[in-house]
């Protein structure tokens, strides 16, 4: 656990909370380094099913904190830096983390969620909003653009045209707004318990499948077909050779509820 990141596993759902609420959750130094370890120790966890991402306080996350990033300049120059065989700085990392484990990772949005907040939000599977929450590619009202990965998740999510305006304009828009844009699942009253139930209706299938599930879509979103029917018959190979496929299998003969055991990746 972080000081920056509260974690709690409750019946194979790791709850991550930002811990930051006096600052609205935003992002200094210790944020960003907690939003990549975090996601280490909970890949370590392999009966950890799902993720809920959110923000403790007021909001979800408000963005970076200018005033504290800003008074480390070596921090600053050492957050851009990365190897040749790096995909991702620290900052990128931070969000990217998060899209790389092997379980689905929900985020609760609510309050506010701007600039690397929602960048941290896209890098979820699955965005759960109050109707009031205000969101924002905000980094424009700073001179700047969404170097925090938004150049990818944006994509997945929006024509480009919204994703150009959005980010030139810095525009502030609600939770109902952003889900006729197509950035988050489902708007709600109460996005934690919407989150949690659709976490339990995952966790009733394969943890195998669930994160194979995962890796097919973001290997193969892009790519052509003859890579993406490559990606299918690998993965679907491995499995068929699986445990948890002949626990289904087990399972459905006999009509009884499949025992899972934790998943292989």
């Amino acid at each position: 656990m972080s000081e920056r990141i509260s974690l709690d596993v409750v019946d194979g759902i790791a709850y991550a909370t930002l811990n930051r609420a006096d600052k609205l959750n935003s992002l200094d130094f210790p944020m960003f380094e907690a939003l990549t370890s975090v996601p280490e120790q909970i890949a370590k966890d392999r009966s950890i099913r799902a993720v809920i991402l959110q923000g403790d306080g007021k909001a979800f996350c408000s963005g970076l904190d200018f005033a504290a990033v800003g008074k480390d300049q070596i921090a600053q120059v050492r957050g851009f830096a990365k190897l040749p065989v790096q995909t991702t700085n620290l900052f990128q990392k931070a969000c990217w983390a998060w899209r790389e484990l092997p379980v689905p990772v929900l985020a609760v949005l609510h309050g506010y969620c701007f600039g690397g907040g929602l960048q941290l939000a896209l890098a979820a599977d699955f965005r759960f909003t109050t109707p009031d929450c205000e969101l924002s590619v905000m980094e424009a009202k700073w001179g700047l653009i969404p170097d925090m990965t938004g150049s990818v998740t944006l994509r997945e999510l929006v024509p480009i045209d919204v994703a150009k305006r959005l980010t030139m304009t810095a525009e502030v828009f609600d939770g109902v707004k952003a889900k006729e844009l197509g950035l988050v699942t489902e708007v709600s009253a109460d996005p934690l318990a919407a989150a949690k139930a659709l976490a339990d209706q995952i966790a009733t299938r394969s943890p195998d499948s669930v994160a194979y599930t995962k890796r097919l879509f973001h290997d193969t979103w892009t790519s052509s077909p003859r890579s993406a029917f490559w990606t299918e018959s690998q993965l679907q190979l491995r499995l068929i050779l699986g445990k948890n496929h002949k626990i289904a299998r087990a399972a459905g003969k006999a009509k009884e509820i499949p025992k899972w055991i934790a998943r292989s990746v």
